[in-house]
């Protein structure tokens, strides 16, 4: 059983790009971005189940390269 195809409304015009994006398409990458930007310049507000002294010390180091 083949399956049918759609087609566009409309012909689209050569040379013309109508690109919209949605408003959360750019809001939850930036929400996503500020949220661990915050996380590694304040390392005290994320509680982690275990603690690896090799990831505390590299944030520390970054939090330290940041800060400067």
């Amino acid at each position: 059983m083949p399956a049918r195809t759609h087609t566009r409304p409309h012909p689209a015009t050569p040379g013309a790009v109508d690109i919209r994006l949605p408003w959360w398409a750019l809001a939850l990458p930036a929400l996503a971005f500020v949220s661990l930007l915050l996380l590694i310049l304040n390392p005290a507000d994320a509680h982690a189940a275990t603690g690896d002294p090799a990831v505390a010390h590299l944030v520390e180091r970054v939090q330290q390269i940041v800060s400067r």
